[in-house]
């Protein structure tokens, strides 16, 4: 296992009412909103060594093909990083549960073939630095695979985010932010955005301020330095 020797603290991130209750939602959206079937695309065709950033419970654990030979799956916050270990006993490959933020994951730089970011992109607090980290540890050629929130393209949808996310909607959704665009920051980080598509979730039904996200592929082209 590649890890950094600095000390990480063990709980950067701390929301324990909400990680109750996204404990709860997620189990629940796997089918009624079709998650299951999102995160079998997000990951399909990984192979190699995949850092996974912000884990959450760890539902993705599950999907994970054989030929991914193992999982670094780094989580801040100490509630959903237990449950994040109880998932990674069950997973079919090998899991290794960490603490850790998406601003300074605690591994060495150029050390994975591929990177996860599922819903997570949203939730911390430097989008930038985060994603130049993500480029650190890939290897020249690695994979960014995302499924993320992002701003709505209907007008009025984005207004109601961009009022949420600058008022109550953090507070109570573990620093969600409704109306990030990241695409455009992935592309502005030096990745190459291969492919993408544009879902909404639920698929049916009322429109949330949740609802608007993009589910695709990046790529790692330049060498960083890792000094």
């Amino acid at each position: 296992m590649h890890l950094r020797s600095t000390k990480i603290p063990k709980d950067a991130v701390h929301h324990p009412v909400f990680a109750r209750f996204y404990a709860r939602m997620s189990v629940a959206a796997e089918t009624r909103a079709g998650m299951a079937a999102i995160r079998s695309e997000l990951l399909a065709g990984l192979s190699g060594r995949i850092i996974e950033i912000g884990v959450g419970n760890g539902l993705n654990f599950a999907h994970y093909p054989p030929a991914v030979s193992e999982v670094v799956a780094i989580e801040p916050e100490h509630s959903l990083r237990q449950l994040a270990v109880r998932s990674a006993l069950r997973a079919g490959i090998p899991v290794d549960v960490v603490p850790g933020t998406a601003e300074a994951l605690p591994v060495k730089s150029e050390a994975f073939d591929g990177a996860v970011a599922s819903l997570v992109l949203c939730t911390v607090r430097n989008v930038e630095r985060s994603l130049a980290e993500i480029e650190r540890v890939l290897r020249p050629g690695g994979e960014l695979r995302f499924f993320e929130h992002v701003r709505a393209d209907d007008r009025a949808m984005a207004t109601v985010q961009q009022a949420l996310d600058r008022t109550v909607w953090p507070l109570l959704g573990g620093g969600c932010h409704t109306a990030r665009d990241t695409l455009t920051a992935i592309e502005e980080a030096g990745f190459v955005v291969e492919t993408y598509r544009k879902v909404k979730m639920p698929d049916s039904g009322i429109r949330l301020p949740t609802s608007a996200c993009v589910l695709g592929v990046a790529r790692r082209t330049t060498v960083v330095d890792a000094s």
